[in-house]
């Protein structure tokens, strides 16, 4: 399975430390999602050149987990921000 889609934070989307809540959030237009540690490590690769194979590829490496294995829950989780339209695929 190859995943070439390149997702970038729409304008108007960015991701935040929020001291109150001493946690990173996304940031959108009239909301905010609370990310854990992992949904910050994926939204950290996300920078409008990097497949998500590639994101998919580095998370594997950095948390010594099986490519194949973290491939399909990295599209779900953009894909779910996607449909939020917290993100765009980069045309």
């Amino acid at each position: 399975m190859t995943d070439d889609r390149v997702f970038v934070l729409p304008r108007g989307v960015r991701m935040r430390w929020d001291g109150v809540r001493q946690t990173q959030v996304l940031l959108g237009p009239e909301r905010a999602l609370m990310l854990d540690d992992i949904g910050h490590a994926v939204l950290a690769e996300v920078d409008g050149e990097v497949s998500v194979q590639m994101i998919a590829h580095r998370l594997s490496h950095r948390f010594e987990a099986p490519v194949e294995v973290i491939l399909p829950d990295v599209a779900e989780f953009l894909d779910g921000l996607q449909a939020k339209r917290l993100l765009e695929v980069r045309s």
